[in-house]
């Protein structure tokens, strides 16, 4: 049911114009969504600052340490799609709430792990929580509002995801400071059962009640299994470096793959099926550029967060506060940033995002840079200071890149144009993290030195950057070339057309 308020405006002289404001019904599945969604992304970017704790604790291997991020963020992927279409058919509200329960409950198995093997798995097993969980809050948005109120609830979902991942490295610090290493990073575990016990409760109480199932969940287990053994193929080289021979390998297995999975997604489409990727998105121009760009932000973001973490603890001594206080200013201008990028948006439109990304790239090449040729002495502060402007950079692109992706997202397949842009995130996260992160533990422990490692893995992330640079430019292209051949029909019907 819709919150009351929020539904379809009727046509003829007795319509009543849609309400501005959320009412009392639409605010508590909001808090609901909104904490859930702040729970479950909060967890990786604390896990970001605990992570040099964990691994001097549990005697954890470069590969352990991969797995342990990238993981969650792979299984998490793989869990929105089937768990969005099972929400579809059997309600949303006892998905949510069982994923969310699930999430919690392996928190504790994480913070009580004393071998780095039962913390990967129990990562694994928190991914597809969140997974599960996130996939029911971005259906559940769109179920419960509608218009302009959908619109500003999916932005304040994005904008909390913002600042989850913002957030999460000062929180961790902070607890590491307060108990030390080894009880630290358990605590960083055991935040999550508070917030989520308070969810589940919360969800229980005020999501929308399930309505009858009318047809069977159609989930396409073949075309999620060849995204997931495609996701590993292009991960695996970079846990275990297999040589040259092993990458020719992993490449022409990953191109299998890929040309394995496009020619299913069609074939189960001609069935009557309902494909992991439906073809209506991948023919949408700007959903597609828009995909990549996020794609491109989500994946180098979340990498060079997680090796500044790890530079600054390992390579320059600092102690967990310590390494929180110089990624505290991304936090900071990351929420003023998301506050106010509706105002750069009405003056420059599209170009918040390729300016936003193109801020990005730079503070991750400028974080190299000088992380590498910088006295010691002053080296904290000018990272500070880049984060400063990473964090602006990616507040103002990424709620503002959601937004369009969605608004271009084709009529037929607005439904899972959501999870699907989310699903590809969290999988160039996890490709991202483990390649990165692999590039920093395996030079430095050849020898390399951690600035000349450091200096590489932020080149790498500014490459990557600046692909969602040019992402974001044939975006705009795209969304320009389709408002000019829609304007005529637009115009011929009474309309003007969205940009």
């Amino acid at each position: 049911m819709r919150a009351a308020g929020n539904s379809p405006i009727a046509d003829g002289p007795a319509a009543k114009a849609p309400k501005e404001r959320f009412d009392a019904a639409g605010r508590r599945v909001l808090l609901v969504c909104v904490a859930g969604g702040f729970t479950t992304l909060l967890d990786q970017s604390v896990l970001n600052t605990a992570l040099p704790a964990l691994r001097e604790t549990l005697h954890a291997q470069p590969a352990h340490l991969q797995w342990i991020v990238a993981g969650y963020s792979l299984v998490f992927g793989l869990a929105l799609i089937p768990g969005g279409r099972l929400g579809d058919v059997k309600g949303r509200k006892w998905f949510f709430v069982t994923g969310l329960a699930l999430f919690t409950l392996v928190s504790l198995v994480s913070a009580t792990a004393t071998d780095p093997r039962v913390l990967i798995a129990a990562r694994l097993l928190q991914g597809a929580g969140a997974g599960l969980v996130n996939s029911q809050m971005i259906g559940t948005l769109q179920d419960v509002f509608d218009g302009q109120l959908r619109a500003r609830a999916l932005g304040m979902y994005a904008v909390t995801g913002s600042l989850a991942f913002a957030l999460g490295p000062p929180i961790g610090g902070m607890v590491l400071a307060a108990a030390g290493p080894e009880l630290g990073w358990r605590l960083t575990f055991l935040l999550n059962v508070p917030f989520g016990l308070a969810t589940v409760a919360l969800a229980a109480r005020h999501l929308p009640k399930p309505g009858p199932a009318a047809r069977h969940a159609d989930l396409d287990l073949v075309g999620l299994v060849l995204v997931g053994a495609l996701t590993l193929a292009l991960m695996l080289p970079f846990v275990q470096p297999p040589g040259w021979a092993g990458w020719l390998g992993f490449t022409a297995a990953a191109l299998l793959l890929l040309g394995t999975l496009a020619w299913w997604q069609r074939r189960y489409a001609r069935g009557g099926g309902h494909p992991l990727i439906h073809p209506a998105l991948t023919r949408s121009a700007p959903y597609a550029f828009g995909t990549a760009t996020a794609m491109a932000q989500f994946g180098s973001s979340l990498a060079a967060s997680l090796v500044l973490a790890m530079f600054l603890q390992d390579g320059l001594g600092l102690s967990p506060l310590g390494a929180a206080l110089v990624a505290l200013p991304s936090a900071l201008a990351m929420a003023t940033a998301s506050a106010l990028a509706w105002r750069v948006v009405q003056r420059f439109g599209r170009r918040t995002i390729t300016i936003g990304m193109t801020g990005s790239a730079l503070a991750m090449l400028g974080s190299g840079l000088v992380a590498h040729w910088a006295p010691v002495a002053v080296l904290p502060w000018l990272l500070a200071l880049l984060q400063l402007l990473s964090g602006a950079s990616v507040g103002l692109m990424g709620s503002t890149n959601q937004a369009f992706v969605l608004r271009h997202a084709p009529a037929e397949a607005a439904g899972v144009s959501g999870a699907i842009l989310q699903m590809t995130q969290r999988i160039a996260a996890a490709v991202a993290v483990s390649a990165l992160s692999g590039v920093y533990l395996r030079a430095t422990a050849g020898g390399g030195g951690h600035r000349s490692a450091y200096l590489t893995a932020s080149v790498v992330c500014a490459a990557v950057a600046g692909l969602a640079v040019l992402a974001a430019v044939f975006a705009g292209r795209a969304t320009e070339r389709e408002h000019r051949e829609n304007e005529p029909v637009a115009m011929s019907r009474g309309r003007t057309p969205v940009r």
